[in-house]
């Protein structure tokens, strides 16, 4: 499955820097509690990379569910004929769920989280909705470095079950492992670039469309992979 996994780590690649660029929780809240205390820009990026690493785990883990399917299909004799066509149909519907609850979610204005500096040097987290109006102050949070590992922790992204489950059904852990460590790193580097442009002051894009429609783009970016296997021969 050499031409596939190919496919499949262009696709985490993809996914991984989307997800990081469109996505302000991401890099904001490091870089805002970062100057709220006096952090050096080192202990900033170990933070970053702490959650980052619990954000790609916590996604893992939820794709295990996708990943023991896969392995549990391999053990059927007559699933051996189907697995290839039947794997890529697999990504491709994937995509399509994902694609379809993020343009959902989209029309729906789902919360997203906001983060406040105050003058005190306290950061606080709230959820909020576009012309939702005033949010009380009981529905703040205090960031701390262990609260953002938890806020990360249990903010998965999803699209890494197709992802993982694809390799699964081909029975192949080593692409398992790799589609993993790549996702990993990619995401990792995108956000400590961007944590590290914050702190000296740059900031180079727009997110706010992007990041309304990024569980839609990831869902995309899936059904291209899977159409192509499926249509193309990828």
């Amino acid at each position: 499955m050499e031409s596939e996994l190919n496919v499949l780590l262009i696709a985490a690649v993809s996914i991984s820097v989307l997800h990081t660029l469109t996505g302000p929780d991401h890099y904001i809240p490091f870089i805002a509690i970062g100057k709220a205390k006096s952090w050096t820009l080192k202990r900033t990026v170990f933070w970053t990379i702490v959650c980052g690493i619990g954000h790609v785990m916590s996604s893992v883990v939820l794709a295990l569910g996708g990943v023991a399917i896969g392995f549990s299909l391999n053990k059927l004799s007559w699933f051996e004929g189907l697995r290839g066509g039947l794997a890529a149909w697999a990504l491709f519907v994937f995509g399509v769920v994902f694609m379809l609850v993020g343009l959902y979610q989209a029309y729906r204005n789902k919360k997203h989280k906001h983060f406040d500096v105050y003058d005190s040097g306290d950061v606080y987290v709230y959820q909020h909705q576009h012309k939702q109006g005033p949010v009380m102050p009981s529905e703040r949070k205090k960031v701390t470095p262990w609260v953002m590992f938890i806020i990360f922790l249990l903010g998965p992204c999803e699209p890494m079950i197709p992802l993982l489950t694809y390799p699964a059904i081909m029975n192949s852990t080593y692409g398992i492992y790799l589609i993993t460590s790549v996702f990993l790193f990619f995401t990792l580097l995108m956000m400590v670039i961007m944590v590290v442009l914050g702190h000296y002051g740059f900031k180079l894009i727009k997110t706010d469309f992007f990041e309304k429609y990024m569980t839609a783009i990831a869902g995309g970016t899936i059904v291209t992979c899977g159409a192509g296997m499926i249509f193309l021969g990828w």
